[in-house]
């Protein structure tokens, strides 16, 4: 991000709010996926409150900066594209960054991080209409399903709905789903390999029809039982931002391995590495693929 992206940014917000559905309409487009496995880069946690990363508080609150490391990610060869929410996909898209790019929008965002309602995951962000109308690839839900809270019910039938939609209009339905309670007040998602399994049984029977259903799991010990439960697609997601990146990627490589295991989609562990060159991060990322 130079002074005159900063600026065109800013005037364009300002003086020409039109030119950001130019700027969609006018993306270049992928014919198809591409390749077998994908590399997505997740920048969607700051519309949830969720702004810091690791120990660093509001690390993720400084727009440009994120912009610069999403675009230089983006700039990796063997990046496919994005995650996001609209206020990032259309920056992304007023700077020129997602032509040719896999671009998915971040749909439910209302549970907002610590707070009481936030298993009550309002879609606050893309609609299926609107991924549709923006010509994105597809859309992307959290579904944190707690036994113990009555709004769980509200976010399974909207997830259920909007997954409904997104196939009508032959658009991908990225899931992630996770069993999920409080501890001290604060959503704790149970990482076990049942967990995991019962939570991708949920999400994979949501909706009129699964034909357009992903499902985006973490990266666990026993990944193998994981992907046999579904035979519906699979990306891994990143998680917190990771002390040790040897580690992290031997994980993601083991489970890449997988044949039912179609990429990564991954944020604050290659746009904010430990070391912070986001570079070496996401190379490296892209050579596991």
């Amino acid at each position: 991000m130079n002074d005159q992206d900063r600026l065109m940014l800013s005037e364009a917000r300002f003086h020409r709010p039109e030119a950001v559905a130019e700027a969609s309409a006018a993306r270049k487009v992928r014919d198809g996926w591409g390749s077998d496995r994908l590399l997505i880069v997740a920048a969607d946690h700051a519309a949830r409150g969720v702004i810091e990363v690791g120990d660093v508080p509001g690390a993720m609150g400084d727009r440009y900066d994120l912009l610069d490391r999403l675009t230089t990610a983006l700039s990796v060869p063997g990046v496919d594209g994005v995650l996001g929410s609209p206020d990032v996909i259309e920056d992304l898209l007023l700077l020129g960054a997602l032509d040719s790019k896999i671009v998915f929008g971040s749909m439910n965002r209302g549970g907002l991080a610590n707070a009481t309602f936030e298993y009550d995951d309002r879609f606050t962000g893309y609609s299926a209409a609107s991924v549709a109308a923006s010509r994105l690839e597809g859309g992307k839900m959290l579904l944190r399903i707690n036994l113990d809270d009555p709004a769980t019910a509200d976010t399974l039938s909207a997830c259920a709905s909007a997954i409904t939609q997104l196939a009508l209009a032959r658009k991908v339905a990225m899931v992630e789903p996770f069993m999920s309670r409080r501890v001290d007040g604060r959503a704790v998602s149970d990482l076990s390999t049942e967990a995991i399994i019962r939570s991708l049984s949920i999400a994979a029977a949501l909706g009129e029809t699964s034909a357009y259903t992903w499902l985006k799991v973490p990266v666990v010990d026993e990944m193998a039982p994981v992907v046999e439960a579904t035979t519906l697609p699979v990306v891994l997601l990143g998680g917190a931002r990771s002390d040790r990146p040897d580690e992290m990627f031997e994980r993601w490589r083991r489970a890449l391995a997988l044949p039912s295991v179609r990429g990564l989609v991954v944020g604050r562990n290659l746009l904010y590495p430990k070391d912070d060159n986001v570079l070496a991060a996401v190379r490296t990322a892209a050579s596991l693929l």
